[in-house]
């Protein structure tokens, strides 16, 4: 299980220090942080007691949320994505995923330019951390008001209108984007471009309960999670395959069990 990274917010009832020691009991090897866990905390602290567990600091969830109907909004914006650079650099995290973000009744072309124009203004603050930047596409059912980034290929435009290959790129999870017709060549695509930076896991339940909170167990559900692996895997891509869930359910049971019946899941596809 050495490619296996859990974020944090798919266990959420831990606290930040009850991941890093049962992660690394399962077996775990990496560990995404999400920024409610470093809350009160030093990023510094929580990186070093991290790395001293054995585990990866694979990436820090979330930034983004660029989009705002006042230039106030879209700044308030800008200066909590560079607090969450200079969290990511003391943590010591290479990466930070972006959600980008939309405006209920805002165009998305007006939306996609606020995004661009978001990411370049804390992109030279990024560089000069050294941490990553990944655009995650976001399923189209979010499109209204969690980003009107719903496809790697309009991940890739802003990619491509704003440069810096080593530091901007796509974090691709699964569960936004199994339903992509072109997704077979814009893995391949990304990854020529050398920006597939982060690979995200879990499965759609059919019928699903919450749009947001049932998120399914690999195998739980209609993803063709292995092949799509598959095809990330024949890149070169040797990252971690991160498992990120969002389940009322998971959340509900004990976390132990959960995490046990992940490593029981993960092991089933990667056989």
């Amino acid at each position: 299980m050495h490619r296996l990274c859990v974020h944090t917010i798919t266990t959420k009832p831990w606290s930040t220090e009850e991941c890093i020691s049962r992660y690394e009991k399962a077996g775990v090897g990496g560990i995404t942080f999400w920024r409610h866990n470093l809350e009160g905390r030093d990023p510094a602290t929580v990186g070093e007691q991290t790395r001293e567990s054995g585990l990866d600091i694979v990436s820090l969830c979330r930034g983004g949320f660029f989009p705002g109907q006042t230039t106030a909004a879209r700044q308030k914006a800008k200066d909590d994505n560079l607090r969450c650079i200079d969290d990511a650099h003391a943590l010591g995290a290479p990466l930070i995923v972006l959600v980008c973000g939309a405006v209920p009744g805002q165009t998305l072309e007006e939306s996609r330019k606020q995004i661009a124009d978001g990411i370049g203004a804390v992109l030279p603050a990024a560089e000069a951390a050294g941490v990553k930047l990944g655009i995650e596409p976001l399923h189209p059912m979010y499109a209204d008001d969690r980003s009107a980034v719903n496809t790697m290929r309009q991940a890739n435009d802003i990619c491509d209108d704003l440069g810096s290959p080593e530091m901007l790129g796509i974090a691709a999870d699964v569960y936004h984007i199994w339903w992509d017709p072109e997704l077979k060549h814009q893995i391949e695509f990304t990854a020529a471009q050398k920006r597939l930076f982060a690979f995200h896991l879990c499965d759609w339940k059919t019928p699903t309960t919450d749009l947001l909170n049932d998120r399914g167990l690999m195998g739980e559900g209609c993803i063709p999670i292995r092949q799509i692996s598959d095809w990330v895997d024949a890149t070169g891509f040797k990252g971690y395959r991160e498992v990120e869930i969002f389940s009322n359910l998971y959340w509900s049971m004990d976390q132990d069990q959960w995490l046990k019946k992940i490593s029981d899941a993960y092991q089933q596809v990667y056989v």
